[in-house]
């Protein structure tokens, strides 16, 4: 069964007044519309276009509780994955995600301390890790994401220090290391406050003066939105990542991020748990995240996916149980499925970003066009994607679908 699906996005405060409303064909309003959430998840779970096809269910929850078999396939429990569109216009809060270890032990905690699951100051809403991917739909999609090498860093800090002197401490605590950096910088010791108020406006004035590194023009744009907040002088360890339209980043557990401007397609595991450190009024809690965090300075987390035929890409982390599969052509059929280029897993969600396309499967067939998505049930087996070669544009669908890992 292809079951078509929408949903109404989310309006928080940070997301783009126009991109998901343009993507979606619909009408702006003039209120943010930050993320349009595709899935099952009780947040926000999908609603059913056509509740008849499915006996009356409005969402998607509601369908596979009561048709697990159907629309899952047997041996599975859950859907195990969340698809979104996210459209950020403003930053997003820097945070990491913790390991399935640390998630689990952290449930179990609050629960046993009574911590209601709505209580903002809630940590772990689940016993879930929260690994996630992004592929940017808009022409940049920027972030932060990562630590970066500590001279990289203290280059950055030589050109803001030059003529002050002022930053003296934070080249102290950076040759310690980025834990004992991070751990000064977000409780918040007097000292560190001091800095985050000198970088702010030694950033400021850096970039009035001439060009200067995309950290640097990052932290003085967030000391502006967020002037005094650790997270400006955090941005500086950090990489500042610019994907291309069609370029992905992956974020794993203890990965730290912030997500600053920009439409993309989010694929993660469907889990609420995000530790922040800042760039937000929302809580932080500082030691919970120390504790989450991964201090190891890896390169740019930018994610490569594996080409698995002319025009078919598939995004696929180790161990974290999803996949996402990117379709573009001009007309010419492409086969999914155990007898194609891309075996899919059990339940799967589709959505047009550009152009139209028709699925086929074993049992049906559904048209797509931009800005429409569908659930796939298992029993629709190989998946043939064509695109609309009449209108004479690109078509692009991607595919969420769960892995055997």
């Amino acid at each position: 069964m292809f079951l078509g699906i929408t949903n109404t996005a989310r309006d928080y405060a940070w997301g783009s007044v126009t991109a998901i409303p343009e993507l979606l064909g619909r009408t702006v309003t003039g209120a943010p519309q930050a993320e349009l959430w595709l899935g099952a998840h009780p947040g926000s779970p999908s609603v059913v276009v056509n509740p008849a096809m499915v006996g009356g269910a409005d969402t998607v929850l509601d369908w596979i509780a009561a048709e697990p078999e159907t629309a899952l396939g047997a041996g599975h429990t859950g859907l195990p994955f969340l698809l979104k569109l996210l459209a950020a216009a403003a930053p997003l809060s820097l945070q990491a995600h913790p390991t399935p270890e640390q998630a689990r032990a952290g449930y179990e905690r609050e629960n046993a301390a009574g911590v209601p699951l709505d209580d903002p100051a809630r940590n772990y809403k689940d016993p879930f890790p929260k690994p996630e991917l992004v592929v940017a739909l808009s022409e940049r999609f920027e972030a932060l994401s990562g630590f970066r090498p500590i001279e990289s860093t203290l280059a950055d800090v030589e050109v803001l220090d030059a003529d002050s002197g002022r930053l003296g401490p934070l080249v102290a605590h950076l040759q310690q290391g980025l834990e004992d950096t991070v751990r000064w910088l977000e409780t918040a010791d007097p000292s560190a406050l001091a800095i985050v108020d000198a970088v702010g406006h030694l950033a400021t004035d850096a970039v009035a003066a001439g060009d200067v590194s995309p950290n640097l023009a990052t932290a003085a744009a967030l000391a502006e939105r967020y002037p005094g907040d650790p997270g400006v002088v955090v941005s500086l360890l950090m990489h500042r990542v610019t994907l291309a339209h069609g370029e992905a980043m992956y974020l794993p557990a203890g990965n730290i991020h912030a997500y600053l401007d920009g439409l993309g397609i989010e694929l993660m595991a469907p889990s609420d748990n995000v530790l922040r450190g800042g760039l937000t009024p929302k809580h932080v809690d500082v030691q919970e995240l120390l504790h989450v965090l991964d201090f190891t300075a890896y390169p740019a987390p930018v994610l490569v996916p594996e080409p698995l035929a002319s025009g078919v890409d598939r995004f696929a982390p180790d161990g974290v149980g999803f996949a996402l599969v990117r379709v573009t052509g001009d007309g010419k059929p492409v086969g999914l499925g155990t007898g194609g280029v891309a075996p899919l897993s059990g339940p799967s969600i589709a959505i047009c970003t550009e152009g139209v396309v028709t699925l086929v499967g074993a049992r049906s067939a559904t048209l797509l066009r931009q800005g429409e998505s569908c659930f796939i049930t298992p029993d629709e087996g190989d998946v043939t994607v064509e695109a609309d070669s009449t209108t004479g544009l690109t078509s692009t669908v991607f595919i969420a679908t769960g892995t055997s890992e």
